[in-house]
């Protein structure tokens, strides 16, 4: 994911006065196979706190139903967002504690989170075999596997139908050549087009402006969570948002049918 700024003075004494436990020996992948299943016959399911509604939608696809958010939908640039002690206690109830990776703040959660809760680093990538490992790790980890491959097997049915509707809009019936931001190639993918070029996490400068437009491309999916605004002025290029996490509803499939519409709606354009 993306180099992100560790500028944030996160609280030293938060352990101490949410009377937290620190996990030293918990790594991003989580721990023993035992654990996990613990929380089965739990009436309701686990309880699960993620960082951003992108680690919850994926934990709700997983089969999670009792699911906290720390960062509000509403902050476009999740890792910029700067926990409040009242954040960081809602871990404390958790059986498990869903984040990124590459999130300042992960530390942090470490530091919050229980004795008897179980640290799970989550893979966030929306390309599809990335995406359906993803949920099936998670109802494995939860106890809920039924429910993911429920939820796996509705995704790929409403994917090819997505994709198939994307790909009607080509224009003149041809592949479309589309610039992507990196973490937006995913989008390419549902909708079949050639991908030309890609750019960041860092903004573009002006050689790759140059070399980015002649390619040509028909559309440039920028990151909505990451956009340095326009990224190829004049070349003719329809830009297009894509938005990679959801927003209240947690709803991961969501997140692919607002790209296809997007996207649509971009190359009706041209």
């Amino acid at each position: 994911m993306a180099r992100v700024r560790a500028r944030f003075p996160f609280l030293p004494a938060l352990a101490l006065t949410t009377g937290l436990s620190l996990l030293t020996a918990c790594s991003g992948g989580g721990t023993d196979s035992a654990h996990a299943g613990s929380h089965d016959k739990k009436e309701g399911g686990p309880v699960v706190v993620a960082t951003t509604t992108w680690e919850a939608a994926f934990a709700r696809a997983a089969g999670a139903k009792a699911v906290k958010v720390i960062v509000p939908p509403s902050v476009q640039h999740a890792p910029d967002y700067e926990p409040k002690p009242s954040d960081l206690a809602a871990v404390a109830d958790a059986d498990f504690v869903l984040y990124a990776p590459f999130e300042p703040f992960a530390g942090k959660i470490k530091e919050a989170a229980g004795s008897d809760a179980e640290l799970l680093a989550v893979n966030l990538d929306n390309t599809v075999d990335k995406a359906t490992a993803e949920v099936a790790r998670l109802g494995q980890k939860f106890g809920t596997e039924k429910a993911a491959a429920a939820w796996t097997k509705s995704f790929n049915t409403e994917y090819g139908k997505l994709s198939a509707k994307v790909k009607k809009a080509w224009p003149g019936g041809h592949r479309p050549a589309v610039v992507a931001q990196a973490f937006s190639t995913w989008a390419a993918k549902l909708a079949g087009a050639d991908v030309v070029g890609t750019y960041g996490p860092d903004a573009v400068t002006p050689r790759q402006v140059s070399k980015l437009s002649a390619k040509k491309p028909s559309l440039v999916l920028d990151n909505a969570h990451m956009s340095t605004g326009a990224v190829l002025p004049d070349s003719g290029a329809e830009q297009v948002e894509i938005a990679n996490f959801p927003g209240k509803d947690l709803d991961l499939l969501a997140v692919y049918r607002n790209a296809a519409t997007a996207v649509e709606k971009g190359l009706a354009k041209h």
